[in-house]
């Protein structure tokens, strides 16, 4: 496992957050529950010569499938004016999914940095799943159902 993981699984068992290791790859694996439901987490790491990063996601617990046109519309208009981190779409297989990641300098990275990308991450899924499940039920439009949560002023962290 490689430096930044190890830093990961430091913040997670700070966190107390269970997780376990993505065998033959440098990624870990956990879960985030809230009042919107429970979905998987990924952390993920990228570490060669060229390259340091730390990616990670919040995959929605359900796909798109018969409403992927909604649900591209939908995530593009919540994407428009985020800061931190975006929401993706495979138009493959239909999975949902929020990433934050960082180039990793050796003076920027520890488990503050962590903390942000990671509590950003599952706050910004949280935030948005109810509006998805409103797609994928049908019972809003992408307009009407970015309308209904941009309309609540985030939470701001004390």
């Amino acid at each position: 496992m490689g430096q930044i993981l190890e830093q990961v699984v430091d913040f997670f068992e700070k966190e107390n957050w269970q997780f376990s290791k993505i065998e033959d790859e440098p990624a870990l694996q956990t879960a985030f529950t809230s009042d919107q439901g429970t979905w998987l987490c990924f952390a993920q790491a990228v570490e060669d010569e060229a390259t340091q990063r730390f990616f990670f996601y919040s995959v929605c617990p359900l796909k798109a499938q018969d409403h992927m046109p909604a649900v591209a519309e939908f995530i593009t208009r919540a994407n428009y004016g985020l800061s931190i981190g975006n929401f993706e779409l495979d138009f493959a297989d239909g999975e949902i999914r929020f990433k934050t990641s960082i180039d990793v300098t050796e003076d920027g990275f520890g488990l503050a940095t962590i903390e942000r990308l990671v509590y950003t991450n599952v706050l910004m899924m949280d935030r948005y799943l109810p509006g998805l499940m409103t797609i994928l039920s049908g019972s809003a439009s992408p307009e009407q159902a970015i309308q209904a949560i941009e309309s609540v002023p985030e939470p701001v962290e004390a």
